[in-house]
């Protein structure tokens, strides 16, 4: 905190916009530095999304159709975009709570005491939870390797098409995190914040094309999943990826979803930054 509250006050009126970008990189290496502090958190945010490979690919592999195969190669390698889509939206939980935390040990009090500027908090934890983010990938994609993910293994792919994806797949994970920063902003306790993050991230995530094929969906339910912003971020990457599971549909975002996906996640980072950014201002420990 005492880094945080040095390089703060040594920051020169200047350009706005540059003084914003200097205040989040102080308070994103603040939050960076407590994470070294404390590995449990990078370790327990890795964990889950390795147990979700494993328990995905190994004790339903075989029982799920996709293209009219239950061939379990066929679903590891349709199923590894979901689990990667997951694995970035599940951060919110994570967000919310470290903010409801601040809130609730009167940290974000002593910030906003100080002559920073008003979103530098809330970008600097977004942005240190990316960087955790972008850990987490890392690791899931060796695993989802060593059990037999593949790139290319339905269309040709590339080297760039494929980083393409990961970048995509960080962008909505960050768009996400503003999501987690206004809940931890809204509730009082880190539990609160925690069960706020993730209850309502589960329809998101199973009412899509993550882990079946939406094509075996009823009508209604087809509908809803096709047009949900977590749908075309997995159909985008099974595009980028050459896997199975790409859905032939008349919806807009099931044809374009690369745009459908960057689209989603530059509304959601406008809209829940600033109502996050507002709520900030306002809000009590």
């Amino acid at each position: 905190m005492s880094a945080v509250t040095d390089a703060v006050r040594g920051t020169a009126p200047g350009n706005p916009l540059g003084r914003s970008i200097r205040d989040s990189l102080v308070v994103a290496r603040r939050n960076l530095i407590r994470m070294t502090r404390i590995p449990e958190m990078l370790l327990f945010g890795v964990i889950q999304p390795v147990m979700f490979v494993v328990l995905f690919t190994y004790v339903f592999g075989g029982s799920m159709s996709v293209g009219g195969t239950t061939d379990p190669d066929v679903y590891k390698n349709f199923l590894m975009a979901g689990i990667f889509a997951q694995t970035v939206t599940f951060a919110t939980a994570g967000s919310a709570a470290g903010i409801a935390d601040d809130m609730q040990k009167g940290l974000v009090d002593r910030f906003r005491s100080l002559p920073m500027a008003r979103g530098a908090v809330l970008t600097g934890r977004t942005v240190a939870d990316l960087a955790q983010t972008c850990i987490t990938m890392l690791v899931l994609a060796i695993v989802a390797l060593i059990v037999g993910w593949r790139p290319g293994s339905a269309e040709p792919t590339d080297a760039g098409k494929v980083l393409g994806a990961f970048a995509l797949l960080l962008l909505v994970g960050y768009a996400f995190t503003w999501i987690g920063a206004l809940i931890g902003l809204s509730v009082r306790t880190p539990e609160a914040a925690t069960s706020g993050g993730i209850i309502w991230l589960f329809p998101v995530t199973f009412i899509s094309n993550a882990f079946v094929d939406s094509s075996q969906m009823t009508p209604w339910l087809r509908h809803i999943a096709e047009w949900n912003p977590f749908s075309a971020t997995v159909q985008a990457c099974r595009e980028l990826f050459g896997n199975p599971g790409v859905v032939q549909s008349d919806a807009w975002p099931m044809q374009h979803p690369v745009w459908a996906s960057l689209i989603w996640s530059v509304l959601i980072i406008a809209v829940f930054r600033t109502l996050a950014v507002r709520k900030y201002r306002s809000a009590a420990a």
